[in-house]
């Protein structure tokens, strides 16, 4: 195979990743307004779908573009020497191994940390450690505990505050109101999911592209890219666009988990427990971090559970998710490092 169809290969895996990606992580956007019965399933997921892709628009017309962003540190998890087309390959094919079989067991894993542990798992088996950038890596890892524990601890805060405010209010118009809010909470999360995950996927994309340009010289015009900063148009636009058609797909296992075996949720909470995993996701489009919308949005609704009381929260599931993000990036690394000497040396 030709260094030109490697690379159609990279793209065509890396869309089909973010496809699944959509699909796998739907239930984050969606779990609470279905289970709350805000919306229907399939309303619910267009709802999603429609607002991860505007997410595309906000972040060229408002946050400028991708030169400096999360795409560009995802792409920074390995150095640009050590990125090849086969490190590229054997990372991605891992990660949609992981997500797909953490999707068929119902398992809200971490899309982004499968990503990442594949794509530096390939690299460290092509060339070992020194390919890889360890602050980076190690400043993602720590947001396995950070973007959870933000959003647990926001979402606890204003629920707190929430109820406080409402408590004079009719209950029965309170509930009316925040069903419609549901509508608006879950948008915010969904163009935060789309501007997270979406350009993680851009970021790895751009690297193999940036790769190319060094080594293959007929490489045609609309594929040049020398940095981040020069993210061809197209790239942002497929990966938006595979995001909100896998979203459209549906993640209904994981929709299960998250809307109602953690704890369960009212249209107040649901509202909550989304602005409080939006409000994280934006922290991180701030920061430049790629960080996990499962594990933010679960640490949201954990939140809205102990905020009436601790066993309000089934810790037995919640300890069964803790442990599937932190075997995410380790077994997606080693099943990459695995494929890259399998099939790719």
């Amino acid at each position: 195979m030709t260094e030109l169809s490697m690379l159609a290969v990279i793209i065509a895996l890396a869309l089909l990743f973010d496809y699944i990606n959509g699909f796998h992580d739907a239930a984050n956007s969606i779990a609470t307004i279905v289970s709350t019965k805000v919306l229907s399933p399939f309303k619910a997921v267009v709802w999603a779908a429609f607002f991860n892709f505007v997410a595309y628009f906000i972040a060229v017309y408002l946050f400028g573009g991708f030169g400096e962003s999360i795409a560009n540190t995802v792409a920074k998890t390995v150095h640009s020497d050590y990125i090849t087309s086969r490190v590229v390959v054997a990372g991605l094919s891992a990660a949609i191994c992981w997500n797909l079989l953490t999707w068929w067991l119902g398992i809200p894993s971490s899309s982004s940390h499968t990503l990442i542990g594949g794509f530096a798992g390939a690299a460290i088996a092509a060339s070992g450690f020194e390919a890889i950038h360890s602050s980076v890596i190690l400043k993602i890892v720590s947001f396995i505990v950070l973007a959870p524990l933000i959003g647990m601890t926001v979402a606890l805060l204003l629920t707190v505050l929430t109820y406080h405010v409402c408590r004079k209010f009719n209950p029965h118009k309170t509930n009316g109101w925040f069903k419609r809010l549901q509508l608006l909470s879950s948008a915010l999360f969904s163009i935060g999911h789309g501007l997270n995950d979406s350009q993680k996927v851009m970021g790895i994309i751009g690297a193999a592209l940036i790769a190319a340009n060094r080594d293959i010289p007929d490489l045609p015009e609309w594929m040049r890219m020398n940095s981040m900063g020069e993210m061809r148009e197209w790239i942002p636009l497929a990966c938006f666009s595979a995001i909100a058609l896998g979203t459209m797909s549906g993640g209904w296992k994981i929709v299960k988990t998250m809307g109602t075996r953690i704890t369960k949720v009212n249209p107040l909470e649901g509202v909550v427990a989304e602005t409080a995993g939006a409000m994280t996701l934006y922290l991180s489009e701030f920061l430049k971090i790629p960080v996990s919308t499962t594990h933010t949005i679960t640490g949201a609704i954990i939140g809205v559970g102990a905020s009436k009381r601790m066993s309000a929260v089934r810790w037995g599931v919640t300890k069964n998710l803790l442990w599937a993000w932190i075997l995410t990036i380790p077994v997606s690394a080693l099943l990459a490092a695995a494929v890259y000497c399998i099939f790719m040396r």
